[in-house]
């Protein structure tokens, strides 16, 4: 029989895991959540109303396409990186990590049709949450870059939804589920927490994206316990953001009129 660990032992791997969960938090989707909160309370101290604000998703950084494009790149393959840290993290002797968080293709086929389902189960209250929250003044309108820059703006826009979906899902879900069960906290406790950072996270937009944001962590989260797995949630994350980044302004462009 394994003995129990010693309780100074235990108390240490426990500030040992705190310490982790801060730095990850620190580098990754905690400061994003941080400068989004910062930037809802300079939007509310401004004397334009909030629902009468804008918030530019994927702007571009350099003026010429060329730069642009090799930026963009560049942002992306950082952020991944952050994202392979974490798995790195989650890495032990005998487990893979991906398996572990259920982040791999063996069940893609399942995973798929799940992510499909929970596109349009979040996507679909998320539009009509959107316009009440537009209507109602308290989200701001949220404008998508334009896919005239070049051709290669598209497979850029679908990358970036890609590390949207990879960046959320995997220190959201995978890792924070991880480590906070590490430290003891119940399954609803942590599900409510990671809900809440994920509005927080994108608070930028409004009030009306914190709700939205939160219900969508809450699903989330339960369809990871329910599961185990990252990859269908990572799927239904990609294609909301492909819908939002790309297939929204190709609407623009195409009927002008309508939207």
């Amino acid at each position: 029989m394994t003995p129990s660990p010693a309780p100074d032992s235990a108390r240490f791997g426990n500030a040992r895991t705190w310490w982790e969960i801060g730095l990850v938090l620190a580098v990754t989707v905690g400061q994003s959540a941080v400068y989004s909160l910062l930037t809802l309370v300079r939007r509310l101290l401004v004397e334009t109303p909030l629902g009468q604000q804008e918030a530019q998703l994927n702007t571009a950084r350099d003026d010429l396409a060329l730069w642009d494009a090799l930026y963009r790149l560049l942002d992306v393959f950082f952020d991944l990186a952050l994202v392979a840290l974490v798995v790195y993290l989650l890495w032990e002797p005998g487990k893979s990590a991906l398996r572990r968080i259920g982040l791999d293709f063996s069940r893609f086929g399942g995973d798929l049709g799940r992510g499909v389902l929970l596109t349009a189960v979040i996507g679909i209250p998320g539009l009509a949450l959107y316009a009440a929250g537009r209507a109602l003044g308290v989200t701001v309108s949220v404008v998508a870059s334009p896919l005239d820059a070049a051709w290669w703006t598209i497979p850029l826009l679908a990358l970036s939804a890609l590390r949207a979906g990879l960046t959320e899902e995997v220190i959201f879900i995978g890792y924070l589920f991880d480590r906070l069960r590490r430290v003891g906290w119940s399954t609803w406790t942590i599900i409510l927490s990671t809900a809440a950072l994920r509005g927080a996270y994108h608070a930028y937009q409004g009030f009306g994206a914190i709700v939205g944001n939160i219900a969508m962590g809450v699903v989330f989260g339960w369809c990871y316990h329910r599961w185990g797995r990252v990859m269908p949630l990572v799927i239904a994350h990609t294609l909301l953001d492909v819908v939002a980044f790309v297939g929204y302004p190709l609407a623009v462009t195409l009927w002008p009129a309508l939207f």
